[in-house]
């Protein structure tokens, strides 16, 4: 048997707990984090030092850094075996409006030392634009239509650049977030205060995920899938927006909010509920089950917007 002695006193790397490294350590990332915790130490990046307490308290390490000054972040370089970024860029004016300088600092820093065998990157469906209604998988080529999405795809550009260098990078196209213990995550508020929803002649399709599901999805893509590549990190429900209020409605016992045209939608609702409402495409996730193997424990929206009991 090889001998494991080693003068610095640290096992070599294939007897040690592999260290999984959180960026944008949120309501995800800490649901991320629970599921990891005893299989690897796992680190997250924090830029606010009054959260590295209840980060601790979660049985994660907190590393104190800050996205927005690449500086602070050498110390990342060669720390972590896998990477979960789960960061979205920040709003950008001026010339460079559609950069995401906070995943190519991230990157770059990350480049600086040995690497990490696996990078999971949380992007948007946003980056598709709108696609009539259409149903898509991967191949689909990016249309971003709003300033977020454009934000997006130019931090997928710089994931798939650490591809290029060795990194196993996977890609995570998510689409609306939504559990009933998660702050804003059901449409609760939405039908309380009896907000419209466009006429079904004028609806769009829309897309789900529980938080508890893509937490399982995150975690699975640390490991599994191949380098490059890009998944949809969706449930099965295909409904339209209204029909997805409706069917909230029915289940929380209260009433369906009115349908209106889009012309009065217009003048009625907010820009931001507008963007949202503008584009309509239904995502393909059967590269998510034959790759990561994820069995989706919420697979359409009518069990995982029950109330937690």
């Amino acid at each position: 048997m090889p001998s494991i002695h080693n003068p610095s006193g640290a096992l070599p790397a294939r007897f040690r707990r592999q260290r999984v490294l959180i960026v944008g350590c949120g309501d995800i990332g800490l649901r991320a984090a629970s599921l990891l915790r005893g299989r690897v130490q796992v680190l997250a990046l924090t830029s606010s030092p009054e959260r590295v307490s209840a980060l601790r308290a979660a049985g994660v390490r907190p590393l104190v850094a800050d996205l927005d000054a690449p500086a602070s972040l050498r110390r990342l370089a060669g720390l972590a075996d896998r990477v979960l970024h789960l960061a979205p860029p920040a709003n950008v004016e001026g010339p460079r409006w559609w950069r995401d300088a906070r995943t190519t600092a991230l990157v770059r820093a990350l480049h600086q030392r040995s690497l990490p065998a696996a990078l999971v990157y949380g992007s948007t469906s946003g980056v598709y634009g709108d696609c009539g209604g259409a149903r898509i998988d991967e191949t689909r080529a990016v249309r971003p239509h709003t300033p977020r999405a454009h934000r997006r795809v130019d931090a997928e550009r710089a994931v798939r650049w650490l591809g290029r260098a060795g990194v196993a990078t996977r890609i995570l196209r998510i689409p609306g977030i939504y559990a009933p213990d998660r702050t804003g995550g059901t449409p609760r508020e939405r039908l309380r205060k009896g907000t419209p929803v466009l006429r079904s002649e004028d609806d769009v399709y829309t897309n789900h995920i529980h938080a508890d599901d893509l937490a399982r999805i995150c975690v699975a893509a640390l490991w599994r899938g191949g380098t490059q590549r890009v998944f949809h990190a969706s449930d099965d429900t295909e409904l339209k927006m209204g029909d997805y209020i409706d069917l909230a409605a029915d289940l929380y016992g209260v009433p369906r909010p009115p349908r209106i045209a889009r012309d009065a939608a217009q003048a009625q609702l907010p820009v931001s509920l507008l963007s949202f409402m503008g584009e309509s495409r239904r995502l393909d996730n059967g590269r998510l089950k034959r790759e990561l193997r994820v069995r989706l424990r919420h697979p359409t929206v009518a069990t995982g917007l029950r109330p937690v009991s």
